[in-house]
């Protein structure tokens, strides 16, 4: 596991393309220290004094082979040591970069960021495809999973919460990859997210009252878009005497409220250990008499079971989706219950989605790297062979000023939501919310 590097966070990462010498130097010292110091020996201590073990090795050694080196390229020199022993070598000064969200190795030279939703290429550099490979090893290696020929690919959670998934060759054709989708554990409210222009407070005021009111609410959004994010956000207004099961693969939820069971999907890590998908964990919540069931992200056969839990009386569920629309969310959804096995038919399978499912909200990462919610769109029913949809906010205007940041608003269309007539039963004011009172299904 990688220990908080400290005050040696800061310290710029010490590569080939960099100083030359300075790497040579970081090698050196590094293959003197496996050699000298038993590291299994750190495992058994805090982070403070593995750090302090390891930097007093560090400059021991330094002195000893380089007597004539300055303050500064010591403490370089010692901080990407201590980076390679306890840390996971030179992508550690990013992993503890609070303003980056997102780390991706693609290969010794390619190494690349997110910060405030914009990716950008770093200076730092792997020395050779084994050096990638290495601390690839070191990051599994106390998840007791396994990386090889056999099993080269890898998805899972860092005790941190960050998500981490590792392709190697021969599957990763040119090199090693590693991407790691950072925790955080400072979690966005709503109150951030009307900041930050995420959402407007009249779309927060309706989320709010969908929430309370038990609305089914699907989440849908591309890959970074910001989809946890927003369902931690709103998870908040679930009301705290409520039971609550989460399921997620792997967990990232973080909630609130004080009667919560998190489930967690388990893949075969060794032959004493069978899988365990999210669809047993959603059969199993059944079981569980939860008042809402959260699912994290609906991939497979495991959307069949949340419809069956949303039509049976678990209202006020939530789940999310990759899909770039709120149609292409049902679309998707759709194909996830074909491949649950069952023989049924594509109008059976869209009845019970406008059956369940209430309300879809879009949210997008923009070309500016900000997240918006695009699109409140309630699922108002069928006609025919298709489910009926209606935007009740959209995402209007939608350009880019001189300055490369997005302008446009969340508007009203002028639609009221058929289930906005449930509000009062829960005790909902429209002090909380500016809605239309008339309009028709489009």
């Amino acid at each position: 596991m990688a220990i908080s590097l400290g005050s040696h966070a800061t310290v710029r990462p010490v590569s080939a393309a960099q100083d030359g010498q300075n790497d040579q130097l970081v090698r050196r010292v590094h293959d003197r220290i496996l050699q000298d110091l038993d590291v299994r020996q750190l495992e058994g201590v805090d982070d403070a004094e593995a750090r302090s073990i390891v930097d007093s090795a560090a400059d021991a050694i330094l002195r000893e082979i380089a007597p004539g080196a300055s303050s500064v390229t010591r403490q370089a020199v010692a901080g990407a040591v201590l980076n390679e022993v306890l840390g996971f070598g030179p992508i550690q000064p990013l992993l503890d970069d609070p303003d980056v969200s997102e780390v991706m190795v693609n290969g010794p030279t390619e190494v690349f960021y997110e910060r405030a939703g914009v990716l950008y290429a770093s200076p730092i550099r792997f020395r050779n495809h084994e050096h990638i490979r290495r601390i690839a090893d070191r990051i599994v290696a106390p998840l007791g999973r396994r990386l090889d020929e056999s099993s080269p690919m890898v998805d899972a959670r860092l005790p941190d919460g960050s998500r981490v998934n590792i392709v190697i060759p021969p599957i990763a054709v040119k090199s090693p990859s590693i991407s790691i989708r950072k925790f955080r554990s400072d979690r966005f409210d709503f109150e951030d997210l009307i900041r930050i222009g995420t959402v407007t407070e009249q779309v927060a005021g309706f989320i709010r009252a969908s929430v309370v009111s038990k609305v089914n609410i699907v989440i849908s959004g591309g890959t970074g878009s910001g989809k946890t994010t927003l369902l931690n956000g709103l998870s908040a207004f679930i009301p705290r005497q409520e039971r609550i099961v989460t399921i997620e693969d792997p967990m990232e939820i973080q909630m609130r409220q004080p009667h919560v069971v998190t489930l967690e999907a388990r893949p075969a890590t060794g032959e004493s250990k069978a899988t365990v998908t999210q669809r047993d964990l959603v059969r199993n919540a059944l079981r569980m008499r939860p008042d809402r069931i959260i699912v994290g992200e609906v991939r497979g056969a495991e959307a069949f079971d949340m419809l069956q839990a949303m039509n049976t009386g678990h209202e006020g569920s939530v789940t999310t989706v990759h899909a770039n629309s709120p149609r292409d969310a049902l679309s998707r959804i759709e194909n996830m219950v074909m491949m649950a096995g069952f023989e049924l038919p594509p109008h059976s399978i869209r009845e019970q989605m406008a059956s369940a499912f209430h309300l879809i909200i879009q949210i997008a990462r923009l070309t500016d790297g900000t997240r918006r919610i695009t699109h409140v769109t309630e699922v108002a029913g069928m006609e025919g062979e298709v489910i009926t949809l209606q935007d009740i906010y959209r995402f209007e205007g939608q350009r880019l000023n001189q300055e490369g940041k997005t302008e446009g608003q969340l508007m009203p269309t002028g639609i009221r939501p058929r289930f906005a007539d449930n509000f009062s039963r829960y005790g909902v004011s429209e002090s909380w919310l500016s809605i239309p009172r008339e309009g028709a299904v489009r």
